[in-house]
């Protein structure tokens, strides 16, 4: 079953957000703050689901930095905790200019 931004939203609102050691490697390395991640979870939305990952299902998501940077987010929603993956900025040679849809 595929959740929603609003499922998301809800798990932001109730402060009920897991960090994986991953993601805040990734976001050091990066230069990505957690406001970033919040606000492209507040304002984003779900451009692909991984139906299958383990152990919850996961999606990725398009949002903006508070610096209006466009930016990736991959979460994953288990129960009322929304567990945070990943992040990066979107290469132009890997997205078309949407950022939505994967280069072929």
């Amino acid at each position: 079953m595929a959740f929603k931004m609003d499922d998301i939203k809800e798990a932001l609102k109730k402060d009920k957000i897991k960090w994986s050691g991953h993601i805040l490697t990734r976001m050091q390395q990066r230069g990505i703050k957690i406001k970033d991640i919040i606000n492209c979870l507040s304002n984003g939305e779900i451009i692909e689901y991984y139906e299958d990952d383990y152990p919850y299902p996961s999606c990725l998501i398009l949002g903006d930095t508070v610096d209006n940077k466009s930016i990736h987010v991959v979460c994953a929603l288990e129960e009322d905790n929304i567990w945070m993956i990943t992040a990066y900025y979107p290469s132009k040679s890997e997205w078309l200019d949407d950022l939505k849809t994967r280069r072929r």
